[in-house]
């Protein structure tokens, strides 16, 4: 909100008003609601699961596989404390030895994309590259979950998701397909 809106609102007596200095744009690239008329279009936002399994730099690679893996991952998202994305655990990174850390093996940097992107574009994007999974992010680049391509698509068909919320260890609960 401008800073004149902000202004206007204390002067009507509303106590809690905030001038979100970044704008619209960084809003909604940051994956918060908005509201308005123009017709509505699908966005990565849509798509994004927030329950993949996260780990810290430091943690060991033996326990972050068996969390991963138990959860029914085969991928891990490596966090600073500040819930930055660092890293990026997959493919060969699990084949190394249980007591290495994860700072060792770990893909550093990974691409992120931004939840107001168009979904169609990313899924087709994803298509022409055999890309099956992209990790979500705000600007300032904090986790806010990844894109599993073939769920997106299944949406894009309007397919609705049927999933339940089950709770496991090492991530913050994970939908899964209901049988």
């Amino acid at each position: 909100m401008s800073p004149r809106a902000a202004c206007r609102l204390e002067r009507l007596g509303f106590e809690r008003v905030y001038d979100y200095v970044l704008g619209l744009a960084d809003w909604r690239a940051s994956g918060f609601p908005t509201e308005g008329t123009a017709p509505r279009v699908q966005r990565v936002s849509d798509a994004t699961r927030p329950d993949v399994p996260t780990c810290d730099i430091d943690d060991l690679l033996g326990e972050v596989r068996r969390r991963t893996y138990d959860a029914g991952w085969d991928e891990c998202i490596v966090i600073d404390c500040d819930g930055i994305v660092v890293g990026r655990l997959r493919n060969q990174a699990w084949e190394a030895d249980d007591a290495v850390s994860v700072e060792e093996v770990m893909e550093s940097g990974p691409t992120t994309v931004r939840p107001d992107g168009l979904l169609q574009r990313l899924v087709d994007r994803m298509s022409t590259r055999g890309t099956k999974l992209v990790v979500v992010a705000t600007p300032q680049g904090n986790l806010i979950g990844v894109l599993l391509r073939e769920e997106a698509e299944r949406l894009l068909t309007g397919e609705p998701a049927e999933q339940i919320w089950r709770d496991c260890e090492g991530c913050p609960g994970q939908w899964v397909l209901k049988i």
